[in-house]
């Protein structure tokens, strides 16, 4: 108890026995006392019938100096906490090193709630923007706008599910994770929350990214502008026309695979390690504008392009691309490019041999088809170094599908932000056999051959008069 509240307590035993000499707020020592050896209490009737207002004024004053000498205790605790607060260096993130599996390095350390409100609010505006961006981009993957932007869209919906923290404390969490492929117990310790609740948050925040954004910013171009933009960026880049994205699939690894036998040998991908595949096309820019993930490792190219819904759309008819160009005599619409791995068709051209085996305008056409297609091959390579996590995919399986599609909508936002590009990640290369042309294609396919026929000739007419 504070010194200075029993001193008063005592001036006021000495104040009530000077003006009330008849009772007595402390026994006589000779007194005897049941409940005490030292102490015995009067009762409040016998205080409230005293013919003195000594007592009732001694309560009052007493009772009204313990308020005080309370609030004051409370104001000194408040005060220490919040020099505390002020003290944590919000860059600060070192913990002692863990045994544990995939533990963050010793620097890494826990970070509070405080901590982080502190990096985002209040110090965060006092750094020159290029230090703020880069100290964020290191923590989350992306740059402090390009955070605010995605929590801005997300909140509501992350507010509605009840979570007990706050929106973008959580969105930076599951960015930290996505961004360093850190696994949920090592987040845990450095967040101080339980393994499954990191799980439980990642999940919940992948999955709006994968819902609730992907149809604004993974789009497929059927607007003028877009298609013109894209394809005259490619015909900039190749010299072939009406090129308006590249396709491609990549195994993204799992970091546990099924304990049963033909599961595991279900998700074995071309390289011998677990996986699901990502089959994504992308534009001139790397900004992906068809995702999908809905095959095994095990799975080729063509039958999973076969089984999305970007596949039956262009089969039906039901996407328009309102460009279409006349070269020597074909209407050629717009249409993407892959390698090999994928079936010849009237909207997605393949080279003619994969080892060079053609004509000169044939050879010449495969030279710039794969060069278009190599806006694919580095966007994947930039998905998988800006997000770690695809790396080594440490979720379950049945969330692998949404994480991956999160990440991909998190790639096109950088790269439309125009973020730095991370060191890109390196694909092992491409080994599989031209695919075969099944029954209901043969049309398209016939159709695409006598496209591919024309393209190449027009190129090369037009490169060699040059």
């Amino acid at each position: 108890m504070d010194e200075s509240f029993l001193l008063m307590l005592s001036n006021l035993l000495h104040l009530h026995n000077t003006l009330d000499p008849t009772t007595s707020l402390v026994s006589s020592p000779s007194t005897p006392s049941v409940s005490s050896p030292s102490l015995s209490s009067p009762s409040p009737s016998s205080l409230l019938s005293s013919s003195s207002a000594a007592p009732l004024l001694f309560f009052t004053l007493a009772s009204l100096l313990s308020f005080l000498a309370s609030s004051k205790v409370r104001k000194q605790n408040s005060n220490t906490t919040t020099n505390n607060n002020n003290n944590t260096n919000p860059f600060d993130n070192s913990v002692p090193p863990s045994g544990s599996e995939n533990s963050a390095p010793s620097d890494n350390a826990a970070l509070s709630i405080a901590a982080f409100r502190a990096l985002s609010t209040e110090h965060i505006w006092s750094l020159e923007a290029p230090l703020r961006d880069a100290q964020w981009r290191s923590l989350y993957g992306l740059s402090y706008p390009v955070f605010s932007t995605v929590v801005d869209k997300l909140k509501p919906h992350i507010t509605a599910s009840n979570l007990s923290l706050p929106s973008d404390y959580a969105m930076a969490m599951v960015l930290a994770r996505l961004a360093h492929g850190y696994s949920a117990k090592t987040l845990a310790s450095r967040y101080s929350l339980e393994p499954y609740l990191i799980s439980k948050i990642t999940n919940m925040v992948t999955r709006l990214l994968a819902t609730k954004l992907y149809p604004e910013f993974i789009k497929i171009p059927v607007s003028k502008r877009r298609l013109i933009e894209t394809t005259q960026a490619f015909e900039e880049l190749t010299s072939l026309p009406n090129m308006c994205g590249a396709i491609d699939g990549s195994p993204i690894k799992l970091h546990r695979i099924p304990s049963d036998q033909s599961g595991a040998n279900l998700y074995k991908c071309r390289y011998g390690f677990p996986s699901v595949l990502l089959q994504v096309v992308a534009d001139h820019k790397k900004v992906f504008w068809d995702v999908c993930v809905k095959a095994s490792g095990a799975t080729d190219d063509a039958t999973h392009f076969r089984d999305t819904l970007l596949y039956n759309r262009l089969v039906s008819g039901d996407v328009v691309w309102d460009k279409a160009i006349n070269i020597r005599g074909h209407h050629v619409r717009p249409y993407i490019v892959g390698d090999w791995c994928y079936p010849l068709l009237s909207f997605l051209m393949t080279p003619f041999s994969p080892n060079g085996s053609g004509t000169p305008a044939q050879n010449l056409f495969d030279g710039m088809l794969m060069k278009g297609r190599s806006v694919v091959v580095e966007a994947i390579g930039l998905l998988k170094g800006r997000w770690k996590i695809l790396q080594d995919l440490n979720v379950g399986l049945n969330h692998a599908p949404q994480t991956i599609v999160a990440c991909c909508v998190l790639h096109n936002l950088c790269q439309v932000a125009r973020e730095p590009e991370p060191e890109i990640w390196k694909e092992p290369d491409e080994n599989g056999s031209p695919t075969r042309v099944l029954e209901n294609e043969k049309s398209f396919h016939y159709f695409g051959d006598s496209l591919r026929q024309a393209l190449a000739d027009d190129l090369h007419q037009r490169l060699s008069s040059r």
